[in-house]
């Protein structure tokens, strides 16, 4: 009896050395293809943004829900975004319950009447949350690439024109930039957080979308051509990960998704543990 517990303890413990032998292969071989990667940015097809008839029309959706103490940080710096007025949209997606409802509402019109496109779309119900509300502005959206930020995403003025240009590929269905920290140095919390997204923002999706292998749209940061989304079902909010059910039905339906390391899209990390969690 005594013997044969020893063998299934020895069994176990095997199998489990070799599940972490067989992980750890997997993360060489996308630190081999990070450090092997070649400067395709250069050589890609680019729009050229000088010429008017090739600016594409870009829709910016900002999903929000009870973002008391952002938003208004959140429309200053979209409202700096450089970019020919009349080829940009912003839909302010605010499923918001609070009372920031009325200062988003006033500001939405201070910057109307400033000459920005941008609306402010509520929903009578939350059905669907994020997906849903994307959804929902999707249905009237002008724009032939959607952009999206949470409320905590600060993009820098010229990101659009670092980012939308590498449509002039049409094969390509989302460009997903890298997620910068403005509070990395905040608490051990922060920085422990700061470390794992690095990790994940650059050894792993440079990594996989080097070779070619499916990699995430990860909510944020990061802009959609329409008819991709719409080519591979559309928001859905039957699942806690919208972002990964879209990005995987879009990439089997062979679209492909461009990671854009160099840009750096800053936000904030949560600094408590229950809003990390």
């Amino acid at each position: 009896m005594g013997l044969t517990i020893a063998y299934v303890i020895i069994a176990i413990y095997s199998i489990s050395l070799l599940l972490i032998f067989f992980y750890s292969l997997a993360q060489l071989n996308l630190l081999v293809n990070y450090l092997g990667q070649k400067r395709q940015n250069q050589t890609a097809p680019k729009f050229n943004l000088l010429d008017p008839k090739e600016i594409p029309f870009v829709t910016i959706q900002l999903p929000v829900y009870n973002e008391e103490y952002v938003m208004e940080r959140l429309l200053e710096n979209i409202a700096k975004i450089e970019y020919p007025k009349s080829k940009l949209e912003i839909q302010v997606l605010d499923d918001s319950t609070d009372d920031s409802v009325n200062v988003t509402a006033t500001r939405i019109t201070e910057l109307q009447e400033a000459g920005l496109d941008i609306q402010h779309i509520r929903r009578e119900n939350r059905s669907g949350f994020k997906a849903g509300a994307l959804k929902e502005g999707l249905k009237i959206a002008k724009g032939d690439f959607i952009a999206i930020f949470d409320a905590d995403f600060l993009p820098s003025s010229d990101w659009l024109k670092k980012t939308v240009i590498y449509f002039k590929d049409e094969e390509i269905g989302v460009v997903q930039t890298r997620w910068g920290h403005i509070n990395r140095e905040y608490s051990t919390l922060t920085r422990i957080q700061a470390f794992a997204l690095d990790a994940h923002f650059t050894l792993e999706q440079v990594g996989r979308n080097t070779k070619g292998h499916f990699i995430n749209f990860n909510g944020t940061a990061g802009i959609w051509r329409k008819d991709c989304i719409l080519d591979a079902g559309n928001w859905e909010g039957d699942t806690l990960t919208e972002d990964l059910d879209l990005s995987y039905r879009a990439q089997l339906k062979n679209w492909k998704f461009k990671y854009l390391e160099d840009v750096e899209t800053p936000a904030e990390l949560p600094v408590v543990i229950s809003a990390a969690r």
